[in-house]
């Protein structure tokens, strides 16, 4: 039984069919909101196409060694996982729950600002 406030959306047939860059993030949308999916090894994430800062788009942004999502215009630093900012200055990137399965590639909308 789906969870209350569940709005999965596809974002894609495939994982492989996302264009991830050399910067492991690939611009997509999610119904009518641009979004982000990041890919760090071998887990993917999906989180807000602007950092909560200054706007800056993470698409060209990067994901960083310890698996942080780095704003490109001031480099703050995001947890892919909780949103939380990790360089110090306290903000919080929306995130949300993305599940791989065989029919295709889901983001749950419904859990805003997870």
């Amino acid at each position: 039984m789906p969870e209350k406030n569940q709005r999965w959306i596809k974002i894609a047939d495939h994982i492989c069919e996302m264009e991830f860059g050399t910067n492991n993030i690939a611009l997509t949308e999610a119904g009518d909101k641009a979004i982000c999916v990041g890919r760090f090894k071998d887990a993917f994430f999906a989180f807000a196409s602007k950092c909560p800062h200054a706007g800056g788009l993470l698409s060209n942004g990067c994901i960083n060694e310890a698996g942080h999502i780095v704003c490109p215009v001031h480099g703050y630093k995001f947890n892919m996982r909780t949103g939380y900012n990790v360089s110090g200055e306290g903000y919080f990137l929306k995130h949300w729950p993305l599940a791989i399965r065989a029919d295709g590639v889901f983001v749950d909308m419904g859990k805003q600002g997870c």
